[in-house]
């Protein structure tokens, strides 16, 4: 039998400080296969990918690449060999153009004795690439410009012009559209599996494991716990041994007295970002905003905390209008907002303890002097109560895994005192148990009589969470759906501009 391993592992092992990220990984890579991993976060995918990019070393163990023990000293000497890999966190440069993104490091010149470079080349090119995966996006404008999907595909093809022979792609569709999903995996990393290329495709979504892989790694507390063939497997096994238990229901909302009115927007309208959007929230009510990637949702939740400068539009807080210019102003009026990006609300090299007070200092502080004490009491109290998985409160949160990164920005919105919360995409890139904390956590606010507006590209999340639904399309609120109404077509149907008009905007 013609051994067919690209790529071999033995008895890999990182540790950071306080956590044992990999211990003794046994792993093997099959020439052309797309093989996912699959695990809880800390699990220990993202650290075994970035060991083999270069951009971690880890500290012991060995990596045999085409029959030849090797060690990966840094990420280009990764690309040299053929391995390239897109993370989970965005990282273009905002400022530059798509197309410079795409050639960054590897410019094309007018000739060979000049260094001027050839732009109209760049442009040409990064359009020629675009255009093989269908993509409709303007090469010239920065990269801040454009949609968190559209950077995410950005950057998997910017991997893809870099790696001749492997590619790592981290939570490649936690920011994609149905429409992007569908353009990465057949125009992408089909296409690029039948030319040669051999895939880890680390994802939290199961479904999806099972249309594009063609064998599943489950990771667990930094080990392997088993590899299998997709056809020999389902998603509960999977999910049993992700989390090491019985299968438990992924969505548990509970139902609570709904109150009156504590959030009323009038047609906001932030020029180019959102159009006439009105909504209300109501006292322990959960109301989701679904639509597209590109839609507007997040622009106009940033548009409503004042992070984006409004044109039009009133807001009115339990019954009084209030002026937000900015976020703090929001967390003053009682909004708190969750980003779709965690590097949007962590200082990285900062502890934990700081990260969850960060919002409220005033509560910490005594005639200008912090009150260390209280400060780690605050910091125990909500490490305990979201179950942060973390060595300590001091611990630097850049060392904390995904999910437990999002705790700690929801312990921070929580520690602000707030009664309305913002989540966009609050389990984007995060695990099935992670997911499972995340909601419980969503139910005991709804207890405490807090308000949730939830934005999810997640249809299951959004109509198994949701007591409205409003959705958006072109930046605009399309339609509005409650009890029965709030369905998979309805909100497709309304996403895509065939659905029913909402009744805000249909009385201007």
């Amino acid at each position: 039998m013609v051994d067919n391993t690209l790529l071999k592992v033995t008895a890999l092992s990182k540790s950071f400080p306080g956590v044992q990220a990999l211990k003794d990984i046994n792993f093997n890579l099959k020439k052309g296969e797309v093989h996912a991993l699959i695990g809880e976060n800390g699990a220990g995918k993202s650290t075994f990918l970035k060991i083999l990019s270069g951009n971690i070393q880890p500290d012991k163990g060995t990596i045999n690449f085409e029959g030849k023990n090797i060690i990966i000293k840094n990420t280009k000497m990764a690309r040299d060999i053929g391995i390239g890999m897109t993370y989970q966190e965005l990282s273009l440069v905002p400022q530059l153009s798509i197309a410079e993104n795409i050639f960054l490091g590897g410019y094309f010149y007018k000739n060979k004795l000049l260094p001027f470079i050839d732009w109209n080349m760049i442009y040409n090119k990064a359009e020629e690439e675009f255009d093989k995966y269908r993509l409709d996006i303007d090469v010239r404008k920065k990269a801040n410009k454009v949609g968190v999907g559209q950077q995410q595909l950005v950057e998997i093809i910017r991997t893809v012009l870099k790696a001749a022979k492997i590619l790592l792609l981290d939570e490649p569709t936690s920011a994609l559209s149905k429409k992007e999903i569908d353009i990465l995996f057949n125009d992408i990393i089909n296409n690029k599996k039948k030319q040669g290329y051999t895939i880890i495709y680390v994802s939290h979504k199961i479904k999806e494991i099972f249309e594009i892989a063609d064998r599943v790694t489950v990771f667990k507390d930094g080990e392997k716990v088993k590899t299998l063939n997709l056809e020999e497997t389902d998603e509960d096994e999977l999910i049993r041994l992700m989390i090491g238990g019985k299968i438990v229901k992924r969505y548990l909302k509970i139902r609570t007295n709904i109150g009156g009115t504590v959030l009323r927007v009038e047609n906001l309208t932030a020029k180019g970002l959102c159009k006439d959007c009105s909504i209300d929230v109501r006292k322990r009510e959960i109301v989701g905003i679904a639509g597209l990637m590109g839609s507007g949702r997040t622009e106009f939740a940033k548009t409503l905390i004042g992070l984006y400068k409004k044109d039009e539009g009133r807001i009115f807080k339990n019954g009084k209008e209030v002026k937000i210019k900015n976020p703090r102003e929001a967390l003053d009026t009682g909004i708190a907002y969750l980003g779709e990006n965690r590097s949007e609300g962590l200082i990285y090299p900062l502890n934990v303890c700081f990260n969850i007070t960060l919002s409220n200092f005033r509560e910490i502080f005594n005639k200008g002097i912090l009150n260390k004490n209280k400060e780690n009491v605050v910091g125990e109290e909500f490490v305990n109560k979201l179950n942060i998985q973390t060595p300590s409160v001091k611990q630097k949160v850049v060392f904390l895994s995904g999910g437990n990164q999002q705790k700690v920005i929801l312990a921070r919105l929580i520690y602000s005192n707030v009664d309305v919360f913002i989540l966009d995409e609050p389990t984007r890139g995060i695990d099935v148990g992670a997911k499972i904390e995340v909601y419980n956590l969503i139910n005991e606010l709804l207890k405490d009589g807090k308000s949730i507006i939830l934005i999810s590209s997640e249809l299951p999340e959004i109509l198994n969470l949701s007591d409205r639904v409003f959705v958006m399309h072109e930046g605009m609120i399309v339609a509005e759906y409650s009890g029965d109404e709030i369905t998979p077509e309805n909100i497709i149907r309304s996403a895509i501009g065939k659905g029913k008009q909402n009744a805000h905007n249909k009385s201007k």
